[in-house]
């Protein structure tokens, strides 16, 4: 489904709201009634929730399709939500680095030992 919609999107939505996106990822509910689609846009001048709205203006028409391709019987309802677990992620990341750099400062504080700011020189 997620390869489905990843070739539907760019190729056969038209609203011009919905731009370029990447789909990131399906989950289906154990009924298969509702699938819930994560996507992201590309670059960061697009609107995530323009894009959201053009996406579900055209959820009617993506269930259709994906129900022809797939051969589904009864297709599932679409549901997309931006994905936020890269921004996430990199939220992590920047505390995990900042607790790493706190921790060599006072390991250096303590042992003596110039911290890591002193030890590049003067590269101004």
């Amino acid at each position: 489904m997620q390869r489905a919609l990843a070739a539907l999107v760019p190729r056969a939505v038209k609203d011009p709201r919905v731009g370029n996106l990447t789909i990131t990822a399906v989950s289906l509910l154990e009924d298969l009634s509702a699938a819930r689609v994560w996507f992201l846009p590309f670059g960061k001048d697009r609107n995530a929730d323009e894009i959201l709205a053009g996406l579900k203006s055209a959820a009617g028409f993506l269930r259709g399709e994906v129900a022809r391709q797939l051969g589904l019987r009864h297709a599932p309802r679409l549901e997309f939500l931006l994905d936020t677990a890269l921004e996430h992620a990199q939220s992590l990341t920047q505390l995990i680095n900042n607790a790493v750099a706190s921790d060599k400062a006072l390991e250096s504080a303590a042992t003596g030992q110039p911290g890591p700011a002193s030890t590049r020189g003067d590269e101004s």
